[in-house]
């Protein structure tokens, strides 16, 4: 059965209006004061995107137009996406560099390799197009490992749907290309820079999203064979694995007060960011070399939601598909903001899916909970 047939989208709904998805919920209302975010949209594009592809019908559909028109709607006249929108319609950002942009290209190659209405898969080229001068500039090291996993999902999806003649195509794959390698190069410049003993990462501290860069190096590994992102993919996701374990849980690092090379690693607010990035990296690398301890730590992220956590709490409501903001010391954040819900969807997606294509003997390793919930 497919993840479209299993997962609820009520809550998103309920997140959702006529201009986009709301950023942040106060409990399960949508707080609307804070306005809307175009990583937050972006998310939800490439999820409802990937669902329709699974089981195309009209109401996903009609979630993949409004997300898509919200990107299309947050584009600079200069070059890349704004990220924030208030309630009212109003762009708050000038000049918005950050993470933002590398979602909106991995939720543009989402639309553009899929199947979707050809209208939908050139407004998806155009916008990757017109943002594609700017993604050199790139500061965010997760941004730019955003962009190598737009490459590597668009690589994966086939380049057929690109609908332009063979030379606009060719120039534009090339363009994207080398951009998403000039980025792996780049993450791989930075680990040998931050490298130190029993210290092998990527920055002088770990902070959120933290599995998306070596997630974008088994990529990269995908892509280019022949470089050496393999070694450095391998390195910091079991060094990030052993920090982020405990007692056979996963325990991300928490973002009031993140980890510090030298110092203890912050163990609350943990975010469902870490665990939505956590599973798609161990997901990525046991794909890519088949080691049982890959699928065992993308079982420990995804159990984070359901209990199997520092706190034993669920925090996920699967009637409805909304996820808690996190765990605190004092216990579970209630609020239901977008980005948590989008991280537990995500990982649900990414559950059906091993389900779905694993042999039985991988399926008869995952743990109770695991079984229990599917």
């Amino acid at each position: 059965m497919d993840a479209s047939h299993r997962i609820a989208l009520d809550h998103l709904d309920r997140m959702t209006d006529s201009t986009g998805l709301i950023q942040h919920a106060i409990y399960t209302v949508p707080r609307r004061e804070s306005g809307y975010t175009t990583d937050d949209n972006a998310r939800a594009l490439r999820l409802c995107t990937r669902l329709w592809c699974q089981r195309p019908e009209d109401r996903m559909l009609s979630r993949v137009t409004g997300y898509l028109s919200l990107l299309e709607h947050g584009r600079r006249p200069g070059g890349g996406f704004h990220n924030l929108l208030s309630y009212q319609r109003y762009w708050l950002d000038t000049d918005s560099d950050g993470d933002c942009q590398g979602q909106a290209v991995r939720a543009l190659a989402e639309v553009l390799g899929s199947s979707l209405p050809a209208d939908y898969r050139v407004l998806a080229r155009e916008l990757i197009e017109a943002v594609l001068p700017s993604l050199a500039d790139l500061r965010s090291l997760r941004a730019q490992a955003y962009v190598i996993l737009a490459w590597g999902h668009l690589r994966t999806a086939g380049l057929k749907n690109l609908l332009v003649n063979s030379l606009a195509r060719e120039s534009f794959l090339a363009s994207l290309e080398s951009v998403a390698w000039s980025a792996a190069r780049r993450l791989v410049e930075c680990y040998y820079r931050s490298q130190r003993p029993n210290w092998p990462w990527f920055e002088s501290r770990m902070t959120y999203a933290n599995a998306v860069l070596p997630h974008a190096l088994f990529t990269a590994t995908q892509c280019w064979p022949m470089e050496n992102f393999l070694e450095v993919a391998k390195a910091s996701f079991a060094f990030l694995d052993r920090e982020t374990s405990a007692e056979n849980i996963f325990w991300p690092v928490g973002n009031s007060g993140w980890y510090s090379h030298g110092e203890e690693k912050a163990p609350y607010d943990q975010q469902p960011v870490e665990a939505v990035t956590m599973a798609e990296a161990a997901l990525a690398a046991f794909h890519l070399l088949g080691e049982e301890e890959y699928l065992a730590a993308f079982r420990r992220a995804r159990d984070w939601f359901h209990g199997q956590n520092s706190l034993g709490r669920p925090l996920v409501d699967v009637r409805s598909g909304g996820c808690c903001d996190g765990l605190q010391r004092s216990g579970v954040n209630r609020n239901q903001g977008a980005e948590s819900t989008l991280a537990y969807l995500w990982t649900e997606v990414h559950h059906s899916e091993v389900q779905n294509s694993l042999p039985e003997r991988h399926l008869a390793t995952g743990s109770n909970i695991a079984r229990d919930i599917a």
